[in-house]
């Protein structure tokens, strides 16, 4: 019988070469776990398909696909880790985040999703802050948004995907908002961990952030839509009061200002370990 492979880390990858190295490296460092590294890429024409051949420990499987969540969601039926998360290629593992995921797993068997803290990185990789959070609030999930970081965040296979949830690939933005919110509507055991477990890169282009404070009709289009699937989560997840969707945004507004109050008092309850 094999041996249970501790971790499986799916990275969905295109055209990011000037950042993708620094992700395999992070991910080489891991000590005292065993992990499969699984990378979907579609296609990628700037030389990053070059840096990751370089690294033996990769699983790379190189096919068009529908988008980002598209290729996460096909590595997370690949994966054959006892627990398994997304890796950006423009993200980092902390050194032994993977040891101390694995022995702080070990203490909640209960558990079916494990989320951490983590820094964030500008372009260049240097500290910006540290995004510390606190046990799990359903609510504040729906209509506050997603603070639970992907790149912190593991899933255990048997509970999670082998039950059949996957990313919905309508949800371009915020896929993992939407993931969470329909996971823990199923139940599912959230456990936040206190340490620091990854680096989250800030450079512009990031999926969430690209269209903000822009003027051009596409970018405000493409920042609707983004918004868009925010309120979807809100109107399927959250509290919904009223008939009128007008009147439900006025609610949305309340709460989102109300958890925003006491989410500073949480955080600095639960300070994260480095």
């Amino acid at each position: 019988m094999d041996m249970q492979i501790d971790f499986t880390i799916v990275t969905p990858s295109y055209n990011y070469h000037e950042y993708i190295r620094e992700m395999l490296d992070s991910v080489v460092a891991q000590e005292g776990v065993t992990y499969e590294h699984i990378i979907y890429d579609a296609g990628s024409t700037d030389g990053t398909l070059d840096i990751i051949r370089e690294y033996d420990h990769v699983d790379l499987v190189i096919e068009p696909d529908k988008g980002m969540t598209d290729a996460i969601n096909k590595g997370f039926k690949k994966a054959q880790g006892k627990w398994v998360m997304w890796l950006n290629t423009d993200d980092r593992l902390k050194p032994g985040a993977l040891a101390a995921v694995k022995k702080f797993a070990e203490s909640k068997p209960d558990a079916d999703v494990i989320y951490g803290a983590w820094d964030f990185i500008d372009g260049s990789g240097k500290f910006q802050r540290t995004m510390g959070l606190f046990p799990f609030k359903k609510l504040m999930l729906a209509h506050y948004g997603c603070y639970i970081g992907s790149t912190a965040t593991f899933f255990n296979r048997q509970t999670v995907l082998d039950q059949g949830f996957f990313l919905n690939d309508r949800f371009k933005c915020v896929m993992d908002g939407e993931y969470y919110n329909r996971l823990a509507a199923e139940e599912k055991n959230f456990v936040y961990f206190p340490k620091v477990l990854a680096d989250f890169r800030m450079h512009g282009e990031n999926i969430s952030q690209r269209h903000f404070g822009k003027n051009d009709i596409d970018d405000v289009l493409s920042l609707q839509l983004h918004l868009a699937e925010s309120r979807a989560i809100r109107r399927c997840y959250g509290l919904t009061l009223f008939e009128s969707d007008h009147l439900n945004s006025v609610v949305d507004c309340l709460l989102s200002y109300a958890f925003k109050l006491t989410k500073l008092p949480l955080k600095l309850m639960n300070k994260p370990r480095k």
